[in-house]
């Protein structure tokens, strides 16, 4: 390999020939130092005596020797690298040569203003037509940089592999491209199965919501803040989703763009996401204890302010329907009959008053009339149907898919019942809303009970207490 001052280009460990043949074609000289020169790795040769060869771009940028002034100096020595260190690094240079494979190295070049860099180095032979050792090249850069990169490609790795956040990378058609393994448990199937696939495949309810934050981040840019997603998972073949139920999902999106293009072309979106479902249910039932119980004690303080004690109950009832239920129901009970009492909110359909004494239509085994014989709470639901006739034939408002009774226990005796409907755009009730249903039902029944001692006490002619 001889020293060709005005040539720079990348010598092959296995392809001296391929080079010697596109370098005699017209053109291959500048082609081979155009593809040197192109090359974002610094680089450099020596031949089998030592003598530099090749010095591309890169190695200019880093270390300041032009091409000119390193091409055709033997070895490093006094300017590249210190007199000290030459020797050393010659020799770990040029023993590629006889080596196996690529080698790698680690020690300081110089640069032409005096100063060091920490370079890590892969050299490896450069053969001759025949096959045999014409010299070596060397693709260096700097340790700090090597280190970032190796940094990047373990922390790639990581997030695919251990990492316990869902990591799912989306292309520009907002189909999955890779999926780790927690992403894959998440979903509910195996890492492959959604590749390449819509979104849609394994997400019902949120995938709009999913689709759009998706799509903003591809034209904006990333976020400043994760996002809270609520989503539902549609049934898979892999496997059934334990527990079917809405999930939320902190999110955080990352816009991914190539660094090989001048300006940033989007490549799609990084999605990093955890499950903070339990967090969020027990964070939303905690802000709806503390609305109940601040109604019940606003019911309460309105309730004592009432001359009639019905309009107290009338009060526990109006209060106790924000954002518990769409209508309330009271009746009473009128010997082994329950008389319609009260309503909420105001302007019902048909309901006899109490007075009349004619009962309210209910059907047998009918939840209101069930909660009234055995003393305790019973939840309907329409199971799915929001059809008229579900309703219709239980004496409820139209509409109505959701009810829930509660029996008015006061003094040992029941006193009527109270019930409580939702429509279909709600969920059913649950547990915590019977407990909260038992609450107002006694605070109902107490104030029942005190206006049939005051009728009764009326009747009798015992005057009524008076106060301040």
């Amino acid at each position: 390999m001889s020293a060709q001052p005005d040539t720079h280009s990348e010598a092959t460990a296995d392809g001296g020939e391929g080079e010697a043949q596109a370098a005699s074609r017209p053109g291959g000289e500048s082609l081979l130092a155009a593809l040197l020169d192109g090359m974002d790795a610094a680089l450099f040769a020596l031949d089998a005596d030592g003598v530099v060869t090749h010095w591309n771009r890169e190695a200019e940028r880093m270390l300041g020797w032009s091409p000119r002034e390193a091409v055709g100096r033997r070895g490093l020595a006094g300017w590249a690298v210190r007199a000290a260190d030459a020797e050393d690094v010659q020799g770990r240079l040029l023993g590629a040569m006889t080596g196996p494979g690529r080698q790698v190295h680690e020690f300081a070049l110089v640069t032409k203003d005096g100063g060091r860099v920490l370079v890590r180095t892969q050299s490896s032979v450069v053969r001759d037509a025949a096959g045999e050792p014409a010299g070596v090249y060397c693709a260096f850069s700097e340790v700090h940089a090597q280190i970032d990169l190796e940094r990047s490609i373990a922390l790639s790795e990581a997030l695919f592999e251990d990492a316990s956040w869902g990591v799912v990378l989306i292309d520009a058609d907002l189909r999955p491209a890779v999926v780790n393994r927690h992403a894959a448990r998440a979903l509910g199937v195996r890492r492959s199965t959604l590749l390449g696939r819509p979104l849609g495949d394994v997400i019902s309810n949120g995938l709009e919501e999913l689709e759009s934050a998706l799509q903003h981040v591809l034209a904006e840019g990333t976020p400043p803040a994760p996002a809270d997603l609520w989503v539902t998972l549609r049934p898979s073949g892999d496997g059934p989703v334990d527990p079917p139920l809405r999930r939320c999902w902190r999110s955080g999106f990352l816009r991914l763009s190539s660094p090989m293009a001048e300006e940033p072309v989007p490549l799609g979106v990084a999605w990093v996401f955890h499950d903070v479902t339990d967090a969020k249910l027990t964070e939303q039932q905690a802000a709806r204890l503390r609305f109940r119980d601040s109604q019940l004690h606003r019911a309460a303080r309105a309730a004592a302010e009432c001359d009639d004690p019905m309009e107290a109950a009338a009060a526990h009832l109006d209060f106790a329907l924000a954002g518990f239920a769409d209508h309330a129901l009271l009746d009473l009970a009128a010997g082994a009959r329950l008389v319609r009492a009260g309503h909420a909110p105001g302007g019902s359909a048909w309901h006899p008053a109490p007075e009349s004494g004619l009962p309210v239509p209910y059907m047998a085994n009918h939840p209101a009339l069930q909660a009234f014989e055995h003393g305790g709470p019973v939840r309907a639901g329409a199971g799915g149907s929001t059809s008229p006739e579900w309703a219709a034939a239980r004496s409820w408002p139209e509409g109505t898919a959701y009810g829930l009774c509660a029996a008015l226990r006061s003094r040992g005796r029941t006193l009527g019942v109270v019930t409580f409907l939702r429509g279909p755009v709600r969920r059913n009730f649950d547990r915590a809303d019977t407990v909260y249903a038992q609450d107002v039902a006694v605070r109902i029944a107490a104030a029942v009970d005190l206006a049939q001692t005051v009728r009764g006490e009326r009747r009798r002619g015992v005057p009524p207490a008076t106060g301040r």
